[in-house]
């Protein structure tokens, strides 16, 4: 079995599309949109780059091999002959297996409102007609790191604004670590999850999205960890050796900054007790060494607030310029238990409302960051908009009675600026400059976004 099967890697019910169209169908086209009514009024554009690496782009996207592959699986999967062999072979022989389309996209990394179109497709062969829609499968699967960068963005949206209240934004790039990968669902979504969240935060657990974007998007040295305690390295040595724990992980990491889990037991005591007063001293000592206090279990706001103030008393605190509390520097706060989007805002705000500074937090989501959406969180759709038969042209749109809210657009689109953001017009008559550029045509990709110009794009 072939794993890389492009022609097999679509919804059961495309194969049967080729005979479905009217005949003497030339071009289909077809565009990608988040549709009004998704929890955001905008989305992050992110992605697309690496799905055409991965599975469009290049010679022998389709074999004879595969062909037969596919013929045999449809053959007893509908229990009928309807495998479209001739359109695939087509393929192979006039393209040299490569796939003849025609992708327009706006630049990774934009900031596009709701309801704007994000991408279109067509064939570029008339003999492929049925080939765009096929595609659609795999295409709309942008609707992941899409989303992800946008519910990465929102939170950053969130702490951005308590740093500018109470602390200093300057932090903000790594306020929120991806703690997701061992939560994702498959080693590919981990990459192009944690892919998304580093367009907008440079703090991140995720190697496979470091490696994504390694790989796809020229990124040299895209995110950052940190060395960081579990709870095996701290219940291994026992409930009576945690103060050893701590004062071993001190001993072994002088420099830079070290994040251990101190919830093993008593997380109020070990702040209390073993922090503040046993290893106190020792803390305080090393200017050249952050500790991060990390609690995990309980009720965030009250567990976050009770910490800050234990460690406070115990490290002492300052009054900011903009009046709120600050551990010293030495000192600091993780909380990467239960944070998500709909979480994180209450959170700040507790610790604002009690006087701390955010600028003694980090955070960290896991679940809530890589895995907590679904396509329809920001309703992402692929629609067909116009066909050409027998060389006529035709607009083409859905208008179900029975749900408004799925209304598609007709016509041949273009992204158009409009003053700090987009709109989409019909490209007919329009002398405005497209935003859409043709990324892909005929198996080559012809535009790369670095990592560097998408967080540009996708900056506050």
């Amino acid at each position: 079995m072939n794993s890389e099967n492009i022609i097999l890697a679509t919804d059961s019910y495309k194969q049967s599309h080729h005979a479905m169209y009217q005949p003497g169908t030339e071009v289909v086209a077809s565009y990608f949109e988040s549709r009004a009514g998704g929890e955001f009024p905008y989305c992050v554009f992110f992605g697309l780059q690496y799905l055409l690496d991965r599975h469009l782009s290049g010679p022998n996207r389709v074999t004879p091999a595969m062909i037969d592959e596919a013929e045999d699986l449809c053959r007893w999967h509908f229990g009928q002959d309807l495998f479209n062999r001739r359109g695939w072979e087509h393929i192979v022989n006039a393209h040299g297996g490569r796939l003849p389309i025609s992708i327009r996209s706006v630049p990774e990394g934009s900031v596009v409102p709701e309801s704007n179109v994000l991408f279109t497709i067509e064939n570029t062969d008339p003999g492929c007609a049925w080939l765009t829609n096929h595609l659609e499968t795999l295409l709309v699967q942008l609707w992941y790191p899409c989303t992800v960068a946008t519910i990465s963005r929102e939170q950053k949206r969130v702490l951005n604004s308590g740093l500018e209240k109470s602390g200093n934004p300057d932090n903000l790039a790594f306020m929120l670590h991806d703690f997701g990968y061992r939560g994702s669902s498959s080693s590919e979504s981990a990459a192009l999850g944690g892919a998304a969240h580093l367009v907008n935060f440079m703090g991140t657990d995720t190697i496979a999205g470091l490696r994504l974007l390694m790989a796809h998007y020229g990124a040299e040295e895209p995110g950052y960890s940190v060395p960081a305690a579990e709870h095996s390295t701290i219940t291994a040595w026992g409930e009576c050796g945690e103060l050893d724990a701590y004062r071993h992980i001190l001993n072994r990491f002088r420099t830079g900054t070290v994040a251990v889990v101190s919830d093993s037991w008593d997380i109020f005591e070990a702040c209390r007790r073993l922090w503040g007063r046993h290893l106190r001293d020792e803390i305080a000592g090393n200017q050249g060494r952050t500790l991060v206090v990390r609690p995990d279990s309980g009720e965030p706001e009250r567990v976050v607030v009770e910490c800050l103030s234990i460690l406070g008393e115990q490290f002492g605190h300052r009054l900011n310029e903009k009046g709120y509390k600050e551990l010293p520097e030495h000192v600091r706060l993780i909380q990467g238990d239960g944070i998500t989007r709909r979480s994180l805002p209450g959170l700040c705000e507790a610790i604002m409302g009690a006087g701390w500074s955010m600028d003694n937090m980090v955070f960290g989501s896991g679940g809530g960051l890589l895995q907590d959406c679904d396509r329809d969180t920001l309703r992402f759709a692929l629609k067909c908009n116009w066909v050409q038969v027998d060389g006529i042209r035709r607009d083409v749109f859905k208008r179900p009675a029975s749900d408004p809210a799925k209304n598609s657009k007709s016509g041949p689109l273009k992204l158009v600026r409009d003053g700090a953001g987009f709109k989409t017009v019909d490209r007919r008559g329009n002398t405005e400059p497209d935003v859409l550029r043709e990324v892909f045509r005929d198996g080559e990709v012809l535009v790369r976004d670095s990592l560097d110009e998408i967080r540009k794009r996708a900056a506050l």
